[in-house]
C-alpha cells in the first residue's frame, strides 16, 4: 500500500497490516491490566536490548506506527498503550503521597517486569506526554539508551497559537470530526493537509482516552528527572512543534552534558515521528545502535 492512506478504509487498512505484524500481550499487575504489542523476530532479541516506545497524550501504540517497520527491522520492539489510553485499563487511583504519573508507571513496569524480566536492560523512546514518563521511568529501571521526541514536561514556553475545542461537547458526529481534526492540526501536525490515517489515529486514540495527562505535562519535571541519569539521551523536536520552542530548548537540556545529543527536525510538527518518519528513523537507528 502507499504511504499515505487517501481514504478512511485505506487508513484503517493499514492500521491492522502493521498491528498484524505484532504479537498482543495482556499482563495483568495489581490488578491492573496493560496491551503490550511485540514486533521483530528471534534474531532481534540477540543483538540489542528490548525497545520500549511510549505514546503521547491522547494517544496509542499507533503514535509510532509510521516508525515500526523500520526500527524492528534491527530492534525488538514493546509499544504498550499505556495505562488508561486504548486497549489497557485504566491505573489504580493515586494513593496519599504519590504523584499523579505513580500509579501509571506502576502499571507499566509491573507489566513489563512480566514479559522481559525486571533486571533486563532497555532501549526507551517517549514521544510528548509518553517522554515524560520515559524519563521518570528511568530512574526507576535499567535504561542503556532514552530517546525522547517532542517531550512533554519541559515547562518552557509554548507556541500553541489556536485554542483546542472539547470535542466530547460536540452535537453530533459531524461536529465532532470537525473537533478532532481542528486540535490535529492545532496541536500535533504542521502539515494541515488532508491525511486519513494521521485522523483515524488521533479519532480512535482520543476516544480510548481515559487518563488526564495534559496537566502531569504541564507540571514539569522532566529536567529533574533526566539530571538523574547517566545513560546516553538524545532530544528531538520538531521545527514548528507547537508545544515548545525547540532550538533553545535543545540547546538548554544539552549544554554541559556530552552524553546528550539534540536535534531539530526540519518541516516537522509536534508529531515528528510521524510527519518525518524516515529522517527520525535514520536518527533512532543510529542513536540506538
Amino acid at each position: 500500500m502507499n504511504f499515505p492512506p487517501d481514504s478512511d478504509a485505506g487508513a484503517r487498512a493499514f492500521i491492522e497490516r502493521i498491528d498484524a505484524l505484532s504479537t498482543h500481550h495482556d499482563p495483568v499487575h495489581e490488578g491492573v491490566r496493560v496491551r503490550w504489542r511485540r514486533f521483530g523476530n528471534t534474531e532481534t532479541d540477540i543483538t540489542y536490548p528490548p525497545l520500549v516506545l511510549l505514546h503521547g497524550g491522547h494517544g496509542s501504540w499507533m503514535h509510532w506506527i509510521r516508525n515500526v517497520e523500520a526500527l524492528s527491522a534491527e530492534h525488538t520492539l514493546w509499544l504498550p498503550d499505556m495505562p488508561g489510553f486504548l486497549d489497557s485499563d485504566k491505573p489504580l487511583p493515586m494513593a496519599d503521597g504519590q504523584a499523579p504519573i505513580d500509579p501509571l508507571l506502576t502499571a507499566l513496569g509491573g507489566t513489563l517486569d512480566m514479559l522481559i524480566g525486571a533486571d533486563t536492560p532497555v532501549d526507551l523512546g517517549g514521544f510528548s506526554f509518553g517522554g515524560l514518563v520515559a524519563s521518570t521511568f528511568a530512574t526507576r529501571r535499567p535504561v542503556r539508551r532514552l530517546a525522547l521526541v517532542g517531550s512533554g514536561g519541559h515547562a518552557s514556553l509554548r507556541r500553541l497559537t489556536l485554542d483546542m475545542i472539547n470535542w466530547r461537547r460536540s452535537v453530533d458526529r459531524q461536529a465532532e470530526r470537525a473537533a478532532l481534526k481542528h486540535n490535529l492540526d492545532a496541536l500535533m501536525l504542521h502539515d494541515k493537509a488532508s491525511d486519513p490515517l494521521a485522523f483515524e489515529i488521533h479519532d480512535v486514540s482520543c476516544h480510548g482516552t481515559r487518563f488526564r495527562s495534559k496537566d502531569v505535562s504541564m507540571a514539569g519535571g522532566l529536567q529533574a528527572a533526566i539530571d538523574t541519569l547517566t545513560c546516553p539521551l538524545l532530544l528531538m523536536w520538531g521545527e514548528y512543534d507547537v508545544t515548545a520552542d525547540p532550538r533553545p530548548l535543545v540547546a538548554r537540556l544539552t549544554a554541559g552534558h556530552p552524553n546528550r545529543g539534540g536535534a531539530v527536525v526540519d518541516g516537522a510538527g509536534h508529531w515528528t515521528q510521524y510527519e518525518r518518519a524516515d529522517e527520525v528513523n535514520r536518527q533512532l537507528l543510529r542513536f540506538f545502535d
